[in-house]
């Protein structure tokens, strides 16, 4: 069945937030909302920014297009334009977007009736980016803790700020996070391809069911977590994984200053080896 037969059928009232039926319509197969609005506001205005503040740079190669934070000495006030003005603009219109867009998806998932798990999962997305570009900097006392916009720039300042705190993979929260982003990764990889090969047999045979899928995991590893139970555990790395970044940059300066390696020498000041 073609996706459009049944779309009409969904095309409801209701579910909003904000408006009413003053922003309850669709363009296209698209539903736009009161928040559809401000998603779209704040999108094309902050692409604008990032356009006019690549223009005032010395370069239009994609790579090096660097828009930078104010300045440290700027503290958290407001900085001109070309100092950082532009980023901490382009910035409040990113956070807009993102915001505005979950929200859009909670009167989607209203409208359907359905539950509000993927802005939920989602919001774990905007709290990375927000305690990146806010709450960090917010915490250590100036937007130039921010990182830039740029693709280059973007990878300097990750690898600066790691450097900053010397193996920043001692950091634990950051191991935790790794190891949640690597345990997804692996948890939805069986997923599809277990999905693949039951839905595309061998020429000739029958497509498969949930029976057979549970039974190639009890044969393989001795457990089948089952067809509900694979979503609620992607969803649960996923959003732990993201989590779970943001602590690992939210303590790194404001609540750590040191190199992470001297963190762990609490375990060897532990009584047991005092004897």
């Amino acid at each position: 069945m073609a996706m459009l037969s049944f779309e009409p059928k969904y095309r409801t009232r209701g579910g909003t937030l904000i408006g009413g039926d003053l922003f309850d319509f669709w363009v296209g197969p698209l539903w736009v909302g009161f928040f559809g609005v401000t998603a779209a506001f704040f999108a094309i205005l902050g692409t604008l920014l990032i356009v006019w503040a690549a223009a005032l740079g010395p370069t239009w190669n994609i790579w090096r297009i660097n828009i930078a934070p104010p300045d440290i000495s700027y503290g958290l006030a407001f900085a001109p334009l070309r100092e950082g003005g532009l980023w901490q603009l382009i910035t409040v219109c990113a956070c807009g977007a993102f915001v505005s867009w979950a929200l859009r998806q909670v009167e989607i998932a209203r409208k359907l009736g359905m539950g509000l798990h993927i802005p939920f999962a989602f919001s774990f997305a905007i709290l990375a980016y927000f305690t990146l570009v806010v709450f960090r900097p917010l915490l250590m006392g100036a937007w130039g803790y921010g990182f830039p916009y740029g693709i280059l720039s973007h990878l300097d300042w990750v690898s600066n700020t790691g450097y900053q705190y010397l193996h920043f993979h001692y950091n634990p929260a950051h191991m935790i996070a790794i190891s949640f982003f690597f345990t997804n990764a692996l948890a939805l990889a069986l997923h599809g391809s277990l999905i693949l090969s039951a839905a595309n047999p061998p020429k000739g045979e029958v497509v498969k069911g949930a029976e057979q899928e549970n039974g190639y995991f009890r044969d393989v590893i001795g457990y089948s977590i089952g067809t509900l139970g694979i979503h609620r555990l992607g969803v649960f790395l996923a959003v732990s994984a993201a989590f779970w970044s943001a602590v690992c940059i939210i303590i790194s300066g404001p609540f750590w200053t040191r190199g992470w390696p001297e963190w762990w020498s609490w375990w060897l000041n532990l009584p047991m080896w005092s004897h």
